[in-house]
């Protein structure tokens, strides 16, 4: 339960960026609101696999879902570069983070 909990905390970590995103360009309470809710839950969530997985591998792979969650969510939305060295280093972050998963 604490590895579906981190994950999830990792997506809330993404749609809490997004929300940033979006808080910048609408500038309106429904955003600010969901910025909230989304870092929010995403802490919640962090919190309650920590109580069970190492504080270094949970904060580790909980950045790199946000990180490269957020590198992806800006190229497939707001049309950030899709340049291959970009590309390869998402990749080496999630490859990082499931190395985490599969050694602890």
């Amino acid at each position: 339960m604490a590895w579906t909990s981190l994950v999830l905390a990792g997506l809330f970590e993404m749609f809490g960026v997004a929300m940033i995103n979006k808080l910048h360009r609408d500038r309106n309470w429904k955003s600010l609101v969901l910025l909230v809710l989304g870092f929010g839950a995403s802490f919640v969530l962090l919190s309650y696999a920590m109580e069970t997985l190492p504080m270094g591998t949970a904060y580790a792979i909980w950045t790199g879902i946000g990180a490269s969650g957020g590198a992806i969510l800006g190229i497939l939305l707001y049309g950030e570069s899709k340049n291959w060295k970009r590309l390869v280093f998402i990749a080496m972050v999630l490859g990082a983070a499931i190395g985490l998963k599969l050694t602890s």
